[in-house]
Parts: C-alpha cells; structure tokens; sequence
C-alpha cells in the first residue's frame, strides 16, 4: 500500500499540523512489514517512535503538574501511567481511525492490522516523535492537548483489561474462574477469524469474534461484563 496525498492531507487536518517534511510523516506511518528500509538508512516508524515515547513522557507530566497543582507525587504518577500506557494510546488511535492511514503489507492488513492494538499504540509514537522533529515541542504538546482532551482531566487510573475484569468480578462472588472456548476457527492461516465463547457460572454463555483468540477472548469478556451490568441494573 502506498499513501496518497489525499490521505496525508486528511491526516494532517486531524492533528491540525502541516508538515513542512512530508517524508517524515510518511515514515512516522510506515509499518516494518512492508521492507521499506536498508542498512544505515530506515524508513520504518520504530525509531521514531522510540523518540515519541519519550516526547509523550515529558510533555504529559509536564502538563499534569500545571493541571493538578495540588496532587501527590504519586497520584501524578497514577495518572500519568494511566494517560501513556499502550492501551490508552490505541483507545486514542482507533477513536481517529488511524488504521487507515498506516502503511503496512497487505498481508498484515489481512490479518488485522489496521485494528492491531501495538500497531495503533506505536504509530501514535511515532506521529508525537514526527511532529517533534517537525514542528518542535509545541507541536507535539498541542496534538496530545487536543487528541487526550478530558482524558487528561478525569483520567487517575489505567483502565482495566476485560477479561481481568471478569476474572475480579467471578472471584469476588467465589465464582470460579471464567472458562474461553474455541467455537470456530476459519479463514486462511495469515488472516484467521477467532470465534470464542466465555463462560461464567450462574450466567448465560456469551461469544465473540476477533482476528486473533486474545482479541476474541477481550472482546468475549467485555460483552459478559455488559451483560452482568444490564441483569445487575
């Protein structure tokens, strides 16, 4: 896949900056999988978003110890975590769509990539370490302001994972351990389709479907916490 200049366009009014480097924007979104890079030379997102890893770092504390200038060294540090972790990043990310704009084999595609929890996570870095490089701190500050919104206000803890969720709520009744089942498994080995059923006893068996059983299993899990939340309403 190669990214046309109406996508690049698209995604340059989502983050609300015009790169005067267009071929770092281009990096920023380009996936390993499509072998666009050569020794000394890589074109790939990953250094950058080694880069935007720590950009995110700096300028969301920064911004926590202006916003809550009576909080704890701790409780900044809570939500810091919370506001930075991989899952708060592709929260982010799949809210923009940004699967669309990634450059990746169509092989990766296939398999999911553009709902892929890391891909997501890792291009969101990689974009903060893009508009570093190309428009200095201010520009990285002003995406995460505007991208994070009331996240950075109410946002103390990272949120749970589904099915550890789940599994707390099972324990907490002295249930036993929610049990993930394989129903049906299809599609080519490179883009298979998981269908998974949970089970918690006292409840109806719920299933779900996802490009890989861990994604199923989630998406399983967090269907059961719904249904749990509606029959405890």
């Amino acid at each position: 896949m190669t990214l046309s200049s109406e996508k690049l366009d698209r995604l340059q009014t989502l983050l609300n900056h015009r790169f005067k480097d267009q071929d770092l924007l281009i990096r920023a979104l380009t996936h390993s999988s499509t072998g666009l890079s050569s020794i000394g030379e890589q074109r790939n997102y990953e250094r950058l978003e080694f880069l935007g890893d720590r950009v995110l770092g700096l300028v969301m504390a920064d911004m926590l110890f202006t916003t809550f200038p009576d909080e704890t060294e701790g409780g900044l540090a809570k939500r810091h975590s919370a506001l930075v972790q991989g899952r708060t990043l592709y929260d982010i990310g799949l809210e923009q769509g940004l699967g669309e704009f990634v450059n990746m084999s169509e092989s990766e595609r296939a398999a999911g990539g553009e709902e892929n929890e890391n891909i997501i996570a890792d291009v969101m870095e990689s974009l903060l370490g893009a508009l570093y490089l190309d428009g200095g701190i201010e520009a990285a500050h002003a995406m995460i302001e505007n991208l994070w919104g009331e996240r950075i206000l109410v946002m103390s803890e990272a949120p749970q994972d589904p099915k550890t969720a789940l599994q707390e709520w099972a324990q907490a009744r002295g249930l036993p351990l929610p049990v993930y089942e394989i129903i049906e498994r299809e599609g080519p080995d490179h883009a298979p389709l998981f269908t998974i059923q949970v089970s918690v006893e006292g409840r109806d068996p719920v299933t779900a479907d996802g490009q890989s059983r861990r994604q199923a299993e989630k998406k399983a899990a967090k269907k059961m916490l719904q249904h749990i939340q509606k029959g405890d309403a």
